[in-house]
């Protein structure tokens, strides 16, 4: 296994201290750190050649527009889309589920039909889903959980069925770090007739992604969670059924011609478009895409297998310590630990860590619905990347041990 070291030149903040602590940042599930390349190509952008894409005619204009389809067309090769014009660039994953919900959802979703997630999904791919149902008069039904975390098999079976018109889960949960079986999900949804969404904001940038192979018909992620800025997003969908949907956001860029009363829509991919783009986050996301593919997932996993196996046991030994979705009987354990101290609130957990400059999640990480199910109202989650160590691993685990210590509670 190559030390993870070798990444942290590239990592400015990664190498510094707050409050006279080394920062140990195990926080990746919320947002990724980011190398000096995608900040110099972000700073190239902005400091060189600024402009409005798609508008001006002038060598600036073109040049920012010459960066921005670049970025596209990087992005279609980065998850193997069938052609650049499948990808829709929006400002987070968020945005492009919504934009799934509100332009495919509310066109194809009628009374009676139904709409399937899972009990696991952020409330991105969840809350939109709940207000198509409502709006629509379809059924929202869920996909429940194994006893290990994983996605009930007789749910996938059983609830997937002719009235279903959508199902839409993550490839990764962000709370229990378990690996989804897209394909087998995808599968039994186009058997039905039904569209399959993937929420890959988790899996994008541990795991190498081929929607084609995938067969999904919808895949959207957040670049800031795969070392790009934040204010960059794609959804990726197959070609035919982009073409066929109308437009979520209306106004400039987005319209092949106007008149009084009447607007036809341009083509895709600018018909989701509207308005000015982030050229800057999608220089940035190039640069990101460049990086990660001279890592190669092969590497980025295996950092992340051998962090969680060499945290796990640890964790283990620490009779405190209640861990969720850490026993899949699957081998699917992603970098992902979801955790809780006994008679200690998370946020005081993630405050005491925070004390010994150790940066964690707490909260119910926009997941209410599984943190209920699990009979939580929250958790503790460390999340790793590539450039974490493991001496991350061991301050973690020390700084872990101190935490009932300060407030008094005994081992």
């Amino acid at each position: 296994m190559a030390d993870a070291q070798e990444f942290l030149k590239d990592f400015p903040l990664l190498g510094q201290k707050m409050n006279g602590k080394q920062i140990t940042y195990l926080d990746n599930g919320a947002t990724t750190q980011k190398p000096e390349q995608m900040i110099e190509a972000l700073c190239h952008y902005y400091g060189g050649c600024n402009a409005n894409p798609h508008r001006g005619a002038y060598a600036l204009s073109v040049e920012a527009t010459e960066i921005y389809e670049k970025a596209r067309v990087r992005t279609a090769q980065f998850i193997h889309a069938a052609r650049p014009e499948e990808i829709i660039f929006t400002k987070n994953a968020t945005e492009a589920l919504n934009l799934v919900a509100y332009s495919y959802g509310m066109t194809n979703v009628h009374e009676g039909d139904e709409i399937l997630i899972s009990i696991a999904e952020h409330h991105s791919n969840l809350v939109p889903w709940q207000h198509v149902a409502k709006a629509t008069g379809a059924r929202l039904r869920y996909i429940y959980l194994e006893d290990d975390g994983n996605l009930s098999e007789e749910d996938i079976e059983k609830k997937i069925t002719e009235r279903t018109k959508l199902v839409a889960v993550t490839q990764i949960s962000n709370v229990l770090g378990l690996k989804n079986d897209i394909r087998r999900i995808v599968k039994k949804a186009h058997a039905v007739g039904a569209a399959a969404l993937v929420d890959g904001s988790q899996s994008v940038a541990h795991m190498a992604v081929n929607v084609q192979d995938l067969d999904a018909d919808f895949f959207a992620f957040s670049g800031h969670k795969m070392l790009s800025p934040m204010g960059i997003g794609v959804l990726y969908g197959k070609y035919d059924i982009l073409d066929a949907m109308p437009p979520f956001l209306m106004g400039g860029d987005m319209i092949d011609s106007v008149e009084e009363q009447d607007t036809t829509w341009a083509e895709l991919p600018a018909k989701f478009e509207a308005g000015t783009q982030n050229v800057g986050g999608a220089a940035g996301l190039t640069a990101a895409i460049d990086y990660l593919e001279s890592l190669t997932f092969d590497r980025v996993e295996a950092i992340e297998k051998d962090l969680v196996g060499y945290a796990l046991p640890k964790l283990r030994a620490l009779p405190y310590i209640e861990l969720y979705g850490c026993d899949s009987r699957r081998p699917n354990k992603t970098g992902i630990i979801a955790f809780n101290v006994r008679d200690v609130h998370p946020h005081d957990v993630a405050s005491i860590l925070d004390s010994f400059g150790v940066a964690i999640r707490a909260g119910h990480h926009c997941a209410q619905p599984l943190h209920h199910y699990l009979g939580q109202n929250a958790s503790c989650r460390a999340s790793f990347y590539f450039y974490n160590t493991r001496a991350d691993v061991d301050r973690w685990i020390a700084a872990l041990q101190k935490v009932r210590g300060v407030l008094g509670f005994g081992a």
